[in-house]
């Protein structure tokens, strides 16, 4: 599948969200065909694929600049008809080649404080308010998506509505700011609500290495994933498969 027109352009001006989510997860409301995003072109590798990029990979510099693309398809496609499409794209501009690989990887493994039973804050989405109620206060307000708010001298909130573990814990690198992938290894299938409050630790926290004990050492963020979710982080290695960049080119003007 591909764009029936689009335009490729390196963007130095203000960010401009795009016109709907590019991440692993199923949020999106039909666009009619049109695809608009301000983003690096990892973002870009990673929507497409849904493929987390290997670390450690060696780029030229001006990958790490936004590109504006501008796109139309015909009809009304779909979040993964859309990913399909961005492929050929990366492929004909770009001219992005790329393999995956599935090692054996440093990771933290999501797993229960307590068999068979998660925290207060992580219900399953049928006991909570359905997608389409309107008119009720909550957080995240729409399902689908991950939310998180970092107010000025206050604690942060994450939280998503009809979520996957799977999802949960691809997200929770990013709302820790963990220096390793996530596994989920709950063995709990099923859609969750979610949301959680901790205070963000200064600066980055380290990861333990592989001979640490298995448990990692609470702050306040994996605090609150155990109280608040019945959550915890186990430090061990695990498959995980990643996409490797063989070939890319800077896209010529448009």
């Amino acid at each position: 599948m591909a764009f029936t027109v689009a335009s490729v352009k390196p963007d130095t001006g203000p960010f401009r969200p795009p016109n709907f989510p590019l991440d692993a997860g199923d949020a999106f409301r039909p666009v009619g065909g049109h695809f608009s995003a301000d983003f690096p072109l990892g973002t870009y590798i990673t929507f497409a694929y849904k493929i987390p990029l290997a670390e450690n990979q060696h780029f030229p510099d001006w990958v790490h600049d936004r590109f504006d693309i501008q796109a139309e398809a015909e009809g009304n496609p779909t979040k993964d008809q859309m990913r399909l499409m961005m492929q050929s794209l990366l492929a004909e501009r770009f001219q992005l080649k790329v393999h995956s690989e599935t090692p054996m990887t440093p990771v933290l493994a999501m797993v229960l404080v307590k068999p068979d039973k998660t925290g207060p804050k992580l219900r399953p989405h049928s006991e909570g308010v359905p997608c389409e109620a309107s008119g009720v206060s909550m957080f995240p307000p729409v399902c689908d998506v991950y939310m998180m708010e970092m107010p000025p001298n206050a604690g942060a909130r994450a939280g998503s509505r009809n979520t996957t573990l799977e999802l949960l814990a691809g997200a929770l690198r990013g709302i820790g700011r963990l220096d390793r992938p996530v596994v989920d290894q709950t063995g709990l299938s099923g859609r969750f609500d979610f949301s959680i409050e901790f205070v963000p630790e200064p600066g980055t926290p380290s990861t333990p290495s592989a001979d640490a004990p298995a448990e990692v050492p609470g702050s306040g963020f994996l605090e609150a994933l155990r109280e608040q979710l019945g959550l915890r982080l186990e430090a061990t290695k695990a498959p995980v498969r990643v996409l490797v960049v063989d070939h890319v080119d800077r896209p010529s003007a448009n």
